[in-house]
């Protein structure tokens, strides 16, 4: 079982960042991201993600090297990976581990908390439960582009960050296979909240 700590925000520092990425992948689950513009803040609790890394995990972007695309997820952990896949949506990831290990948490559902108006009328739907259970439909619900690539979710002055919180809440973490990608499927390196009507796909 895991413990969530009511949503008294608590920072997460950098040092979360540098574990191993399948450890960030499930540690990560029950935080809440935060994404503040200026008229608006969204708030979501992050329920599903996946672990990716470059130099063992053949559906890792930086699997074959070092390109001007993935070169942010050989930087410092804690900062922001997002590219644009299928001509259609945006996906969005955490860089993991020591600088010069290539090695992100892509972040693929998320428990909309606040802001939910807007994140409805940012993705055209009533259903809170699809609102965000998905990699491209929460990056469409928080307004993430590929203008947030770099940015630091461990420092004060970012408008997306990760936190705490002080919720007491226990749940289960379900360890599966990932999904929606073609090479190295049998990996299990997805991780979400069991039971959480939130999740993409059980």
């Amino acid at each position: 079982m895991k413990k969530i700590l009511n949503l008294e925000k608590i920072p997460i520092k950098r040092n979360f960042f540098y574990q191993d990425t399948n450890k960030v992948a499930k540690d990560i689950l029950g935080k809440l991201l935060i994404r503040e513009t200026s008229q608006n803040m969204f708030l979501g609790r992050i329920v599903e993600t996946e672990a990716y890394r470059g130099y063992d995990d053949p559906a890792s972007h930086a699997f074959r090297g070092k390109t001007k695309r993935n070169e942010i997820m050989f930087g410092k952990p804690g900062v922001l990976y997002v590219y644009f896949t299928y001509g259609n949506h945006y996906c969005l990831n955490i860089v993991t581990e020591k600088k010069g290990i290539a090695a992100a948490v892509l972040i693929r559902s998320i428990e909309p908390i606040q802001g939910i108006d807007k994140m409805k009328k940012n993705r055209g739907t009533d259903d809170l439960k699809k609102i965000a259970n998905g990699p491209g439909k929460l990056t469409k619900e928080f307004q993430i582009t590929l203008n947030e690539i770099g940015l630091d979710v461990t420092k004060k002055s970012s408008y997306i960050k990760i936190y705490e919180t002080n919720k007491s809440e226990e749940f289960k973490i379900i360890q599966t296979t990932r999904i929606g990608i073609r090479f190295a499927k049998e990996f299990p390196w997805r991780f979400y909240i069991q039971d959480n009507p939130y999740v993409s796909k059980k």
